[in-house]
Protein backbone atom coordinates (compact mmCIF):
# COMPACT_ATOMS: atom_id res chain seq x y z
CA UNK A 1 0.00 0.00 0.00
CA UNK A 2 1.18 3.40 -0.87
CA UNK A 3 2.23 5.74 2.22
CA UNK A 4 0.77 9.31 1.60
CA UNK A 5 1.84 12.44 3.74
CA UNK A 6 0.85 15.97 3.15
CA UNK A 7 3.49 18.12 0.98
CA UNK A 8 6.50 19.48 1.40
CA UNK A 9 6.93 22.47 0.46
CA UNK A 10 10.72 22.66 1.05
CA UNK A 11 10.96 18.92 -0.48
CA UNK A 12 9.05 20.62 -3.37
CA UNK A 13 11.49 23.12 -4.27
CA UNK A 14 13.95 20.83 -4.11
CA UNK A 15 12.49 19.08 -7.54
CA UNK A 16 11.63 22.11 -8.83
CA UNK A 17 12.56 25.28 -10.19
CA UNK A 18 11.37 28.49 -12.27
CA UNK A 19 12.94 29.20 -15.70
CA UNK A 20 14.36 32.33 -15.53
CA UNK A 21 12.49 34.77 -17.63
CA UNK A 22 14.15 36.26 -21.18
CA UNK A 23 12.60 39.66 -21.85
CA UNK A 24 14.98 40.11 -24.80
CA UNK A 25 12.46 38.73 -27.62
CA UNK A 26 15.63 37.92 -30.30
CA UNK A 27 17.61 36.21 -27.51
CA UNK A 28 14.62 34.07 -26.43
CA UNK A 29 13.62 33.05 -29.94
CA UNK A 30 16.98 32.14 -30.79
CA UNK A 31 17.82 30.08 -27.40
CA UNK A 32 14.70 27.67 -28.08
CA UNK A 33 16.02 26.69 -31.61
CA UNK A 34 17.10 23.34 -31.11
CA UNK A 35 18.20 22.49 -34.49
CA UNK A 36 18.73 24.24 -37.96
CA UNK A 37 15.16 23.47 -38.71
CA UNK A 38 14.14 25.58 -35.99
CA UNK A 39 15.89 28.41 -37.23
CA UNK A 40 14.02 27.68 -40.62
CA UNK A 41 11.02 27.74 -38.97
CA UNK A 42 11.74 31.48 -37.45
CA UNK A 43 13.41 32.54 -40.40
CA UNK A 44 10.20 31.59 -42.66
CA UNK A 45 7.75 33.75 -39.99
CA UNK A 46 10.09 36.78 -40.33
CA UNK A 47 10.53 37.21 -43.99
CA UNK A 48 8.96 37.84 -46.82
CA UNK A 49 7.98 35.03 -48.74
CA UNK A 50 10.13 36.11 -51.90
CA UNK A 51 12.98 36.43 -50.03
CA UNK A 52 12.25 33.31 -48.04
CA UNK A 53 11.85 31.69 -51.45
CA UNK A 54 15.18 32.80 -52.63
CA UNK A 55 16.51 30.96 -49.86
CA UNK A 56 14.86 28.21 -49.66
CA UNK A 57 14.31 27.49 -53.34
CA UNK A 58 16.05 25.28 -56.12
CA UNK A 59 16.37 24.94 -60.06
CA UNK A 60 12.51 23.29 -61.16
CA UNK A 61 11.08 20.49 -59.81
CA UNK A 62 13.80 20.80 -56.61
CA UNK A 63 14.92 17.22 -57.14
CA UNK A 64 18.72 17.93 -56.66
CA UNK A 65 18.27 19.23 -53.16
CA UNK A 66 15.94 16.99 -52.22
CA UNK A 67 17.39 14.29 -52.87
CA UNK A 68 20.99 15.88 -51.68
CA UNK A 69 18.90 15.92 -47.90
CA UNK A 70 17.79 12.55 -48.16
CA UNK A 71 21.29 11.50 -48.74
CA UNK A 72 22.53 12.79 -45.43
CA UNK A 73 19.52 10.91 -44.04
CA UNK A 74 19.74 7.48 -45.78
CA UNK A 75 23.19 6.65 -43.59
CA UNK A 76 24.09 4.15 -41.20
CA UNK A 77 26.99 5.22 -38.56
CA UNK A 78 28.96 2.43 -36.70
CA UNK A 79 30.06 4.10 -33.28
CA UNK A 80 33.27 2.11 -31.39
CA UNK A 81 33.42 1.15 -27.69
CA UNK A 82 34.88 1.80 -24.54
CA UNK A 83 37.23 4.99 -26.18
CA UNK A 84 37.81 7.84 -23.74
CA UNK A 85 35.94 10.66 -25.25
CA UNK A 86 35.72 13.49 -22.44
CA UNK A 87 37.10 16.00 -24.91
CA UNK A 88 37.11 15.71 -28.30
CA UNK A 89 38.90 18.21 -31.41
CA UNK A 90 36.79 19.25 -33.90
CA UNK A 91 39.52 21.31 -35.65
CA UNK A 92 40.46 20.50 -39.44
CA UNK A 93 43.49 21.83 -41.32
CA UNK A 94 42.11 23.08 -44.33
CA UNK A 95 44.29 24.57 -47.50
CA UNK A 96 47.04 24.37 -44.81
CA UNK A 97 45.66 26.60 -42.06
CA UNK A 98 43.69 25.73 -38.91
CA UNK A 99 39.80 25.69 -39.19
CA UNK A 100 37.97 25.72 -35.53
CA UNK A 101 35.29 23.22 -37.27
CA UNK A 102 35.13 21.07 -40.30
CA UNK A 103 32.92 23.86 -41.91
CA UNK A 104 32.92 26.78 -43.07
CA UNK A 105 30.19 29.48 -44.38
CA UNK A 106 29.28 28.84 -48.18
CA UNK A 107 29.26 31.69 -50.75
CA UNK A 108 25.92 33.16 -51.08
CA UNK A 109 23.80 36.14 -53.12
CA UNK A 110 21.60 39.09 -52.33
CA UNK A 111 22.52 38.44 -48.96
CA UNK A 112 21.44 41.52 -46.87
CA UNK A 113 18.31 41.12 -48.62
CA UNK A 114 17.91 38.17 -46.94
CA UNK A 115 18.25 40.60 -43.72
CA UNK A 116 20.12 43.64 -43.70
CA UNK A 117 23.29 42.78 -41.63
CA UNK A 118 24.11 40.68 -44.51
CA UNK A 119 27.83 39.52 -44.88
CA UNK A 120 28.76 41.46 -42.64
CA UNK A 121 27.17 39.32 -39.80
CA UNK A 122 28.41 36.19 -41.36
CA UNK A 123 32.05 37.52 -41.96
CA UNK A 124 31.55 38.64 -38.12
CA UNK A 125 30.45 35.23 -36.91
CA UNK A 126 32.53 32.84 -38.92
CA UNK A 127 35.69 35.04 -37.53
CA UNK A 128 34.69 34.61 -33.93
CA UNK A 129 34.07 31.43 -34.52
CA UNK A 130 37.38 30.24 -36.08
CA UNK A 131 35.46 29.36 -39.37
CA UNK A 132 36.45 30.44 -42.78
CA UNK A 133 33.96 32.86 -44.42
CA UNK A 134 33.54 33.03 -48.27
CA UNK A 135 32.10 36.11 -50.30
CA UNK A 136 30.30 35.87 -53.05
CA UNK A 137 30.64 37.87 -56.48
CA UNK A 138 26.86 38.28 -56.28
CA UNK A 139 27.62 39.16 -52.76
CA UNK A 140 25.80 42.86 -51.39
CA UNK A 141 28.96 43.58 -49.10
CA UNK A 142 31.88 44.95 -50.57
CA UNK A 143 36.01 42.94 -50.28
CA UNK A 144 36.77 45.80 -48.28
CA UNK A 145 33.76 45.83 -45.81
CA UNK A 146 33.61 41.91 -45.31
CA UNK A 147 37.66 42.48 -44.92
CA UNK A 148 36.85 45.18 -41.99
CA UNK A 149 34.21 42.42 -40.69
CA UNK A 150 36.79 40.00 -40.53
CA UNK A 151 40.26 41.18 -39.89
CA UNK A 152 41.89 38.24 -38.70
CA UNK A 153 40.02 35.95 -39.52
CA UNK A 154 40.61 33.17 -42.84
CA UNK A 155 38.44 34.98 -46.31
CA UNK A 156 37.99 33.33 -49.20
CA UNK A 157 36.15 34.92 -52.50
CA UNK A 158 34.10 33.44 -54.85
CA UNK A 159 34.35 34.04 -58.72
CA UNK A 160 31.60 34.10 -61.63
CA UNK A 161 33.65 34.15 -65.25
CA UNK A 162 31.82 36.93 -66.49
CA UNK A 163 31.42 38.31 -70.07
CA UNK A 164 33.28 41.16 -69.67
CA UNK A 165 36.36 39.25 -68.55
CA UNK A 166 37.58 42.92 -66.74
CA UNK A 167 35.23 42.87 -64.19
CA UNK A 168 35.82 39.79 -63.35
CA UNK A 169 39.87 39.82 -63.43
CA UNK A 170 39.18 43.32 -61.23
CA UNK A 171 37.49 41.46 -58.81
CA UNK A 172 40.39 38.94 -58.27
CA UNK A 173 43.13 41.54 -57.83
CA UNK A 174 40.96 43.34 -55.10
CA UNK A 175 40.48 40.14 -53.67
CA UNK A 176 44.28 39.79 -53.48
CA UNK A 177 44.92 43.31 -52.04
CA UNK A 178 42.19 42.80 -49.40
CA UNK A 179 44.00 39.57 -48.47
CA UNK A 180 41.81 37.23 -49.34
CA UNK A 181 43.71 34.20 -49.08
CA UNK A 182 41.71 31.62 -51.35
CA UNK A 183 39.80 32.09 -54.83
CA UNK A 184 37.01 29.72 -55.32
CA UNK A 185 36.00 29.60 -59.19
CA UNK A 186 32.79 28.34 -59.47
CA UNK A 187 32.21 26.26 -62.75
CA UNK A 188 28.47 24.82 -62.38
CA UNK A 189 27.12 28.49 -63.74
CA UNK A 190 27.34 28.69 -67.76
CA UNK A 191 23.85 30.04 -67.20
CA UNK A 192 21.33 30.45 -64.25
CA UNK A 193 18.90 27.38 -63.70
CA UNK A 194 15.37 28.13 -64.37
CA UNK A 195 14.42 29.20 -60.35
CA UNK A 196 10.64 28.67 -60.64
CA UNK A 197 10.28 30.07 -56.98
CA UNK A 198 11.31 32.64 -58.47
CA UNK A 199 9.78 33.61 -61.16
CA UNK A 200 6.29 33.05 -59.53
CA UNK A 201 6.80 35.52 -56.77
CA UNK A 202 8.45 38.25 -59.07
CA UNK A 203 11.63 38.13 -56.93
CA UNK A 204 13.92 40.65 -58.90
CA UNK A 205 16.46 43.76 -57.80
CA UNK A 206 14.67 45.47 -56.41
CA UNK A 207 11.88 44.31 -55.13
CA UNK A 208 8.81 44.52 -57.60
CA UNK A 209 5.72 45.00 -55.10
CA UNK A 210 2.18 44.00 -56.06
CA UNK A 211 -0.85 43.71 -53.66
CA UNK A 212 0.48 40.15 -52.67
CA UNK A 213 3.74 41.49 -52.05
CA UNK A 214 2.20 43.69 -49.76
CA UNK A 215 -0.30 41.48 -48.10
CA UNK A 216 2.76 39.48 -47.21
CA UNK A 217 4.85 42.29 -45.79
CA UNK A 218 2.01 43.25 -43.44
CA UNK A 219 2.99 40.65 -40.53
CA UNK A 220 7.20 41.19 -41.47
CA UNK A 221 7.29 45.22 -40.68
CA UNK A 222 11.04 45.04 -39.32
CA UNK A 223 12.22 43.57 -42.56
CA UNK A 224 10.67 46.25 -44.62
CA UNK A 225 11.84 48.99 -41.69
CA UNK A 226 15.07 47.95 -42.28
CA UNK A 227 15.29 47.75 -45.91
CA UNK A 228 14.09 51.13 -46.26
CA UNK A 229 16.40 52.69 -43.28
CA UNK A 230 19.44 50.97 -44.56
CA UNK A 231 22.10 51.60 -47.67
CA UNK A 232 21.36 50.90 -51.12
CA UNK A 233 21.71 47.44 -52.13
CA UNK A 234 25.36 47.42 -53.75
CA UNK A 235 26.69 43.98 -56.14
CA UNK A 236 30.47 44.48 -55.77
CA UNK A 237 30.43 42.85 -59.75
CA UNK A 238 27.49 44.44 -61.09
CA UNK A 239 26.87 47.68 -62.55
CA UNK A 240 23.27 47.54 -62.92
CA UNK A 241 20.83 45.99 -60.49
CA UNK A 242 17.49 45.75 -62.60
CA UNK A 243 15.87 42.71 -63.56
CA UNK A 244 14.84 39.31 -62.20
CA UNK A 245 17.97 37.44 -60.21
CA UNK A 246 18.03 34.73 -63.29
CA UNK A 247 18.67 37.92 -65.57
CA UNK A 248 21.25 39.42 -63.62
CA UNK A 249 22.54 36.06 -63.57
CA UNK A 250 22.50 35.26 -67.09
CA UNK A 251 23.86 38.77 -67.80
CA UNK A 252 26.55 38.06 -65.60
CA UNK A 253 27.57 34.38 -66.20
CA UNK A 254 29.36 33.37 -69.66
CA UNK A 255 28.76 30.34 -71.26
CA UNK A 256 32.01 30.28 -73.51
CA UNK A 257 34.30 29.70 -70.29
CA UNK A 258 36.90 27.41 -70.55
CA UNK A 259 40.07 25.34 -69.44
CA UNK A 260 41.91 28.14 -70.73
CA UNK A 261 40.04 30.87 -68.62
CA UNK A 262 41.22 28.88 -65.41
CA UNK A 263 44.66 28.93 -66.41
CA UNK A 264 44.36 32.86 -67.05
CA UNK A 265 43.12 33.45 -63.33
CA UNK A 266 44.99 30.61 -61.61
CA UNK A 267 48.14 32.48 -63.24
CA UNK A 268 46.53 36.08 -61.54
CA UNK A 269 45.80 34.30 -58.09
CA UNK A 270 48.56 34.66 -55.58
CA UNK A 271 46.96 32.19 -52.96
CA UNK A 272 44.58 28.88 -52.78
CA UNK A 273 42.65 28.10 -55.59
CA UNK A 274 38.66 25.89 -55.03
CA UNK A 275 37.46 24.62 -58.39
CA UNK A 276 33.44 25.08 -57.13
CA UNK A 277 30.90 23.04 -58.79
CA UNK A 278 32.58 19.30 -59.86
CA UNK A 279 29.86 16.75 -60.35
CA UNK A 280 32.13 13.36 -62.07
CA UNK A 281 35.00 11.67 -61.25
CA UNK A 282 36.29 12.48 -64.42
CA UNK A 283 36.94 15.87 -64.35
CA UNK A 284 38.07 15.59 -60.45
CA UNK A 285 40.73 13.41 -62.04
CA UNK A 286 41.86 16.29 -64.60
CA UNK A 287 41.39 19.20 -61.99
CA UNK A 288 44.05 17.16 -59.64
CA UNK A 289 46.41 16.40 -62.51
CA UNK A 290 46.49 20.60 -63.21
CA UNK A 291 47.31 20.88 -59.49
CA UNK A 292 44.33 23.08 -57.93
CA UNK A 293 44.19 22.77 -53.77
CA UNK A 294 40.95 21.56 -53.62
CA UNK A 295 38.30 20.48 -55.47
CA UNK A 296 34.36 21.39 -53.92
CA UNK A 297 32.21 18.28 -55.38
CA UNK A 298 28.66 20.46 -54.96
CA UNK A 299 25.44 21.10 -57.80
CA UNK A 300 24.70 24.56 -56.47
CA UNK A 301 22.44 23.62 -54.01
CA UNK A 302 20.28 22.16 -56.27
CA UNK A 303 20.14 25.72 -57.51
CA UNK A 304 21.31 24.78 -61.51
CA UNK A 305 20.57 21.50 -62.98
CA UNK A 306 17.67 20.02 -61.34
CA UNK A 307 17.98 15.69 -61.08
CA UNK A 308 22.20 16.63 -60.79
CA UNK A 309 24.30 14.11 -59.18
CA UNK A 310 24.38 14.29 -55.60
CA UNK A 311 27.58 15.22 -54.19
CA UNK A 312 27.79 13.61 -50.99
CA UNK A 313 27.21 10.22 -53.34
CA UNK A 314 30.33 10.97 -55.35
CA UNK A 315 32.25 12.09 -52.14
CA UNK A 316 33.72 7.95 -51.52
CA UNK A 317 34.67 7.64 -55.21
CA UNK A 318 36.36 11.12 -55.48
CA UNK A 319 38.54 11.18 -52.55
CA UNK A 320 39.41 7.48 -53.13
CA UNK A 321 40.50 8.76 -56.58
CA UNK A 322 42.21 12.15 -56.09
CA UNK A 323 41.97 12.50 -51.70
CA UNK A 324 45.92 12.33 -52.01
CA UNK A 325 46.87 14.74 -54.69
CA UNK A 326 44.62 17.72 -53.76
CA UNK A 327 41.55 18.35 -51.02
CA UNK A 328 38.36 17.40 -51.70
CA UNK A 329 35.20 18.80 -50.07
CA UNK A 330 31.61 18.84 -50.26
CA UNK A 331 28.48 20.94 -49.87
CA UNK A 332 24.99 20.72 -50.71
CA UNK A 333 22.29 19.41 -48.18
CA UNK A 334 23.95 20.22 -45.46
CA UNK A 335 21.81 20.84 -42.28
CA UNK A 336 23.03 18.56 -39.61
CA UNK A 337 26.25 18.28 -37.97
CA UNK A 338 25.94 14.61 -38.44
CA UNK A 339 26.10 15.19 -42.08
CA UNK A 340 29.29 16.91 -41.56
CA UNK A 341 30.46 13.93 -39.80
CA UNK A 342 29.62 11.68 -41.94
CA UNK A 343 31.29 13.68 -44.99
CA UNK A 344 34.82 13.41 -43.23
CA UNK A 345 34.48 10.17 -42.41
CA UNK A 346 33.72 9.12 -46.33
CA UNK A 347 37.00 11.25 -47.58
CA UNK A 348 36.16 14.85 -47.30
CA UNK A 349 38.71 17.27 -46.15
CA UNK A 350 36.08 19.99 -45.70
CA UNK A 351 32.25 21.41 -45.92
CA UNK A 352 30.62 24.20 -46.58
CA UNK A 353 27.14 25.14 -45.69
CA UNK A 354 24.82 27.75 -46.90
CA UNK A 355 21.29 27.75 -46.52
CA UNK A 356 21.88 26.73 -43.00
CA UNK A 357 23.56 30.06 -42.65
CA UNK A 358 20.88 32.01 -44.04
CA UNK A 359 18.34 30.61 -42.38
CA UNK A 360 20.50 31.72 -38.99
CA UNK A 361 20.93 35.21 -40.75
CA UNK A 362 16.72 36.11 -41.35
CA UNK A 363 16.15 34.41 -37.81
CA UNK A 364 18.22 36.99 -35.91
CA UNK A 365 21.08 38.69 -37.86
CA UNK A 366 24.46 38.26 -36.15
CA UNK A 367 23.21 36.69 -33.37
CA UNK A 368 21.45 34.32 -35.49
CA UNK A 369 24.55 33.27 -37.62
CA UNK A 370 26.01 32.66 -34.33
CA UNK A 371 23.28 30.43 -33.15
CA UNK A 372 23.71 28.34 -36.69
CA UNK A 373 27.48 27.54 -36.04
CA UNK A 374 26.95 26.58 -32.50
CA UNK A 375 24.30 24.50 -32.94
CA UNK A 376 26.05 22.50 -36.04
CA UNK A 377 29.39 22.76 -33.79
CA UNK A 378 27.27 21.19 -30.94
CA UNK A 379 26.31 18.13 -33.30
CA UNK A 380 29.19 17.54 -34.63
CA UNK A 381 31.11 17.58 -31.17
CA UNK A 382 27.96 14.91 -30.06
CA UNK A 383 28.26 12.96 -33.03
CA UNK A 384 31.67 12.47 -32.85
CA UNK A 385 31.56 11.41 -28.86
CA UNK A 386 28.60 8.71 -29.65
CA UNK A 387 30.75 7.34 -32.29
CA UNK A 388 34.18 7.54 -29.85
CA UNK A 389 36.30 9.47 -31.92
CA UNK A 390 38.64 11.61 -30.45
CA UNK A 391 39.70 14.11 -33.10
CA UNK A 392 38.58 14.52 -37.35
CA UNK A 393 41.09 12.76 -38.05
CA UNK A 394 40.26 9.56 -36.23
CA UNK A 395 37.15 9.31 -39.01
CA UNK A 396 37.03 6.99 -41.48
CA UNK A 397 34.39 4.78 -43.66
CA UNK A 398 34.38 1.91 -41.40
CA UNK A 399 32.39 4.90 -39.33
CA UNK A 400 29.55 5.48 -42.37
CA UNK A 401 27.36 3.33 -44.32
CA UNK A 402 25.59 5.04 -47.35
CA UNK A 403 21.94 3.46 -47.48
CA UNK A 404 20.58 2.89 -51.57
CA UNK A 405 17.61 4.36 -51.79
CA UNK A 406 18.08 5.42 -55.81
CA UNK A 407 20.39 2.96 -57.75
CA UNK A 408 20.87 2.57 -61.40
CA UNK A 409 18.02 0.31 -62.90
CA UNK A 410 19.12 -2.82 -64.24
CA UNK A 411 18.13 -3.25 -67.43
CA UNK A 412 16.19 -6.59 -69.13
CA UNK A 413 18.26 -8.95 -71.13
CA UNK A 414 18.59 -8.01 -74.80
CA UNK A 415 18.90 -10.32 -77.43
CA UNK A 416 21.80 -10.44 -79.86
CA UNK A 417 19.93 -9.40 -83.41
CA UNK A 418 20.23 -12.91 -85.73
CA UNK A 419 23.82 -13.12 -87.32
CA UNK A 420 23.79 -13.38 -91.08
CA UNK A 421 26.20 -15.26 -93.01
CA UNK A 422 27.31 -12.35 -95.49
CA UNK A 423 26.85 -13.65 -99.36
CA UNK A 424 30.30 -13.92 -101.13
CA UNK A 425 31.37 -11.88 -103.81
CA UNK A 426 31.73 -13.68 -106.87
CA UNK A 427 32.98 -12.98 -110.67
CA UNK A 428 30.83 -11.02 -112.34
CA UNK A 429 29.28 -13.82 -114.56
CA UNK A 430 28.67 -16.41 -111.63
CA UNK A 431 24.89 -16.17 -109.52
CA UNK A 432 25.05 -14.67 -105.87
CA UNK A 433 24.32 -17.80 -103.73
CA UNK A 434 21.37 -17.35 -101.00
CA UNK A 435 22.52 -16.51 -97.89
CA UNK A 436 22.35 -18.90 -94.58
CA UNK A 437 20.61 -17.48 -91.98
CA UNK A 438 21.73 -18.43 -88.18
CA UNK A 439 19.59 -19.36 -85.21
CA UNK A 440 19.17 -16.12 -83.34
CA UNK A 441 22.46 -16.14 -80.20
CA UNK A 442 20.62 -17.29 -77.11
CA UNK A 443 20.06 -14.20 -74.75
CA UNK A 444 23.01 -13.23 -72.55
CA UNK A 445 22.15 -14.04 -68.83
CA UNK A 446 23.78 -11.01 -67.24
CA UNK A 447 21.11 -7.92 -67.22
CA UNK A 448 23.69 -4.83 -68.05
CA UNK A 449 23.31 -1.34 -66.03
CA UNK A 450 22.64 1.89 -67.51
CA UNK A 451 25.31 4.26 -67.88
CA UNK A 452 24.26 6.49 -64.59
CA UNK A 453 26.53 6.97 -61.91
CA UNK A 454 26.40 4.80 -58.47
CA UNK A 455 23.65 6.00 -56.25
Amino acid sequence: MVKRQFPNPRELLELMSFKKPEFDGKKRRLDAALTIADLRAIAQRRTPKAAFDYTEGAAEGELSLLRARQAFEDIEFHPSILRDVSTVDTSVEVLGGRSAQPFGIAPTGFTRLMQTEGEIAGAGAAGAAGIPFTLSTLGTSSIEDVKAANPNGRNWFQLYVMRQREISYGLVERAAAAGFDTLMFTVDTPIAGARLRDKRNGFSIPPQLTPGTVLNAIPRPWWWFDFITTPKLEFASLSSTGGTVGELLNSAMDPSIDFDDLQIVRDMWPGKLVIKGVQNLEDSKRLADLGVDAILLSNHGGRQLDRAPIPFHLLPDVAREVGNDTEVWVDTGIMNGADIVAAMALGAKFTLVGRAYLYGLMAGGRAGVDRTISILSEEIARTMRLLEVQNVEELSPKHVTQLQRLAPRLLPAIPDAPVRTATKVAAPKAAASKPATAKPAAAKPAARRTTAPKA
